[in-house]
């Protein structure tokens, strides 16, 4: 299965855009989960509505008793953070979850894994460290198989936190400077590269993100960045369309028609200047269409 599904995204036409059939749910960290992992500022939001992102996500599973998989590789705590998804997503009805326990390269190449895989309606990631999915999962069998099960069939595949930032390419994974003002200071790599084009940030305005999300946009305008607040996720389909869920805002950074930089002319250290950019701040049921998936890819 896994050779004849490699080969047709191989060999798709590269003058058709491709649309994958899976959905994808990037959540920006602390996600309701009842009396748990509440964000702050709950009681002063009126739009606030308790485990309104993780019922989506149980709303888009497809088939009877759906099966779940939980991956709690980027977290230093896995087992805990595991068992907190399963007995969420039990409370939400769903009695079939999974726990995929992989915590380095040797555990990511068993078998059994990609066999879990193929079976689940959906597929979590857990908060914590991005570069731990990246640098485990990377070039990997599983990695392949998740993403033929999202090109070709109705899976849902989320993400929080560190699990929603590596999702996208390129991938922020660290930013020294407060505020990530000075050049050099945010670290950027290749994500799982579900999305392309795309660089996904959480915890976004309770920690002040805007500025580092911003220089990795100067860095290359051909990105659109993508800011998510707690509590707050895109359900992205048809690899492009987005649809806001959750009680904060996201921010999207366009810079495209960016008019200036100078993240070009100055040296690491210095602080970077930006003209030009859009800026949308986009709330609970707003749509989005990233206008990088139509875009031609050259093999």
């Amino acid at each position: 299965m896994a050779k004849k599904q490699e080969t047709a995204l191989q060999h798709y036409p590269s003058n058709r855009r491709f649309i994958p059939k899976g959905k994808l749910l990037a959540i920006g960290g602390k996600e309701s989960k009842d009396n748990e992992g509440q964000p702050e500022g709950k009681d002063q939001n009126i739009n606030f509505i308790s485990e309104q992102i993780l019922k989506r996500f149980v709303e888009e599973l497809k088939g009877d008793n759906p099966m779940v998989a939980v991956i709690p590789t980027a977290s230093q705590v896995p087992e805990e953070l595991a068992q907190d998804y399963v007995t969420v997503f039990k409370n939400l009805g769903i009695t079939n979850v999974q726990v995929m326990d992989i915590r380095n390269r040797k555990d990511v190449q068993d078998p059994a894994h990609i066999e879990t895989v193929n079976k689940a309606a959906g597929i979590m990631f857990t908060g914590g460290d991005q570069l731990r999915l990246t640098a485990i999962f990377g070039g990997t069998p599983l990695l392949l198989a998740m993403k033929e099960r999202y090109a070709f069939t109705d899976i849902i595949i989320a993400g929080t936190s560190a699990g929603a930032a590596a999702m996208s390419t390129p991938m922020i994974y660290e930013g020294e400077s407060q505020g990530g003002y000075i050049k050099g200071d945010v670290r950027v790599t290749t994500g799982l590269e579900f999305l392309k084009d795309v660089a996904i940030d959480t915890h976004f305005l309770t920690r002040g993100r805007i500025v580092r999300i911003t220089q990795a946009i100067a860095t290359n305008p051909e990105c659109i960045g993508i800011g998510l607040e707690e509590d707050t996720a895109i359900l992205v389909t048809e690899g492009g369309k987005v649809e806001v869920v959750g009680s904060g805002l996201i921010t999207v950074i366009d810079g495209m028609d960016m008019t200036e930089t100078n993240i070009f002319d100055i040296q690491n250290g210095e602080p970077f200047t930006a003209k030009g950019l859009r800026v949308h701040m986009l709330g609970d049921k707003d749509e989005y269409f990233i206008p990088t998936y139509a875009r031609v890819q050259l093999k």
